[in-house]
């Protein structure tokens, strides 16, 4: 059986293929259209799909969705795995819930925090009783470096580079290291403040910008790229077997 898992993010539109319950690939689309909706529906023949949205995506997508497969469209109202007591639990990003669920899943009763790097740095708790109990939000590298330059008079926009150094010689190389190891001793910094709180968590580290962190935290983690996917999958197994 096949499932699709559409993850629409505010950089980048995603949908990631399961077999089964296996992970297959991760395909990155071009648009939200009609047209290339049907060309995936046509390739990949699925019987289920899911979508987590943080975007005013085509509504096209969701009734072509609805037709052609098991849909389901992830929300707070959807049934989950997990529960949130913060006071206004249907303002949660659909991507951080798809996050937790995959915790949950992997590693039940047990204390998680989901650190999520995308367009901005998330930072997921959810305790040993299921409880997705909050976090919270911080500018993600691609808006820090933008920001920089949208900012200031003249500072440029700058790219990240894998060999940036800590002592920066130059406009370019102060703002990399400025960025990238100040990001990395944040994460490392949150995640401290949450082991004076909780003796024993797990630390998952997912998203597009993960392959610039990992190695850079001194914290141990587990780095997993296609964590969100596994819990929009969840999601969907979880959803349609409440229905049968």
């Amino acid at each position: 059986m096949t499932t699709l898992c559409f993850d629409f993010g505010n950089t980048r539109l995603k949908c990631a293929v399961f077999i089964n319950k296996d992970f297959a690939e991760e395909l990155i689309l071009p648009d939200d259209s009609a047209a290339e909706m049907k060309k995936l529906l046509e390739k990949y023949q699925p019987h289920r799909s899911i979508l987590s949205s943080v975007i005013d995506h085509n509504p096209a997508v969701e009734e072509i969705l609805k037709e052609k497969t098991t849909f389901h469209k992830l929300s707070y109202d959807s049934k989950l795995p997990v529960t949130s007591p913060v006071g206004k639990p249907h303002t949660i990003g659909a991507d951080r819930i798809a996050m937790v669920v995959a915790a949950v899943n992997l590693y039940p009763d047990q204390h998680n925090l989901v650190i999520g790097l995308g367009s901005c740095i998330t930072y997921n708790f959810v305790n040993k009783y299921h409880q997705f109990i909050g976090g919270s939000i911080s500018p993600g590298m691609e808006m820090r470096f933008k920001s920089l330059e949208y900012y200031t008079a003249k500072l440029p926009l700058v790219e990240a580079d894998w060999n940036f150094p800590l002592l920066g010689y130059d406009t370019k190389t102060n703002i990399q290291s400025g960025v990238i190891a100040g990001m990395a001793k944040e994460i490392d910094g949150i995640i401290d403040l949450y082991k004076e709180k909780y003796e024993n968590f797990n630390v998952h580290l997912t998203g597009g910008d993960i392959s610039w962190f990992a190695s850079l935290l001194k914290n141990k983690i587990f780095a997993d790229p296609s964590l969100i996917y596994k819990g929009l999958y969840a999601i969907s197994d979880y959803n349609h077997e409440s229905k049968t």
